[in-house]
């Protein structure tokens, strides 16, 4: 009885993308209360709930991983995949014979540029490197309690109700991970919706340039918009809309294309989208966690008690310090495929 009352009383610190900032790893857990024991950071009443993206880009994707596992491990931390644990595995996975390819996810100059921090500093470990590939595959693409949910980028209901009717759970195996690489099939569009979020295609012979020189004929979209009009009420990503392209009223088919998620449904968490500014909710049961803080901006988390209406008084943060974030490598790659 005991033990069922202080489960039923923890509390849970979701935590955004961190991308091998370590250091503000630390000191974020520090802040909330975490100390180190057996060289564990635990919590007497409360659990973290890391939300992906443990690597790329930053100066201290091993030590992050360690951490990060550790904790899951001892019962101190629980997690979601983000798109960059499953781009390490696609990167990392032989395509099988016949597939016409090398590697289930291509070594073009892009991908090995998203990855390059990360095999560089494993670059003395390859044991640990496959040892942590390993690891991804046991990490599920969501969390679902009662009170709250947490996924990397969006909370599709059906998708995820099919997914696990067909995987039995909220991991995927090596079998999965092969199919998935095409992105029409159903493992494809499971991998893409949940880990990089919903888009639109732009009306046809319009494309826009990002602040980093991309040219995109798509833009990502909410999964929570309430009875969206235009184009601007839809828009989530880094680089806002250009004006005559925000305003245009969204058509028939563009409207079913998107996700709408339920204002009865308990919170859910996401990452993922390079927020910026003072972290608040999205909507009343809508949250998102990554600030940004291999781009010098925050890391976040949110102290999650069971409440159903989201509250800015529950985020807490610390800034990222410019020695710990590695160079940027270009906003494109946030929302990278």
């Amino acid at each position: 009885m005991a033990v069922a009352t202080q489960a039923a009383n923890r509390g849970y610190d979701i935590i955004g993308d961190i991308h091998g900032c370590a250091k503000t790893l630390v000191r974020l857990l520090e802040h909330l209360g975490y100390r180190k024991v057996n060289g564990v950071y635990q919590h007497d009443r409360r659990q973290a709930v890391f939300i992906g993206d443990i690597i790329d880009r930053g100066p201290r994707i091993r030590e992050a991983l360690h951490l990060v596992r550790d904790m899951v491990e001892h019962g101190s931390a629980r997690i979601v995949m983000g798109n960059h644990e499953y781009n390490a595995l696609g990167y990392c996975t032989r395509a099988r014979p016949g597939s016409g390819r090398k590697w289930l996810r291509e070594h073009n100059a892009r991908h090995d540029r998203l990855i390059r921090e990360t095999l560089e500093q494993f670059d003395a470990y390859p044991h640990e490197w496959n040892e942590f590939l390993e690891w991804f595959y046991t990490i599920p693409l969501f969390i679902e309690e009662d009170g709250f949910r947490v996924v990397h980028a969006c909370w599709d209901g059906e998708l995820i109700e099919k997914f696990k009717q067909s995987q039995g759970g909220a991991c995927i195996d090596e079998d999965f991970l092969h199919a998935s690489s095409a992105l029409e099939s159903f493992a494809g569009q499971v991998m893409d919706t949940l880990l990089r979020g919903t888009d639109l295609r732009l009306p046809e012979g319009m494309s826009i340039t990002g602040r980093d020189g991309y040219v995109r004929e798509f833009f990502r979209t909410k999964f929570w918009a309430d009875d969206p009009q235009t184009y601007a009420d839809v828009v989530f990503q880094p680089d806002p809309l250009p004006k005559e392209v925000a305003s245009r009223p969204l058509q028939a088919h563009e409207r079913k294309q998107l996700i709408s998620y339920p204002l009865d449904a308990p919170p859910v968490f996401v990452g993922h989208y390079w927020m910026e500014g003072a972290p608040a909710p999205l909507k009343h049961n809508v949250a998102c966690i990554d600030f940004s803080a291999v781009k010098y901006g925050k890391l976040v988390a949110y102290r999650m008690d069971g409440e159903k209406v989201l509250s800015p008084d529950k985020f807490v943060w610390v800034d990222v310090d410019r020695p710990e974030a590695s160079s940027y490598p270009g906003l494109e790659d946030s929302l990278a495929r």
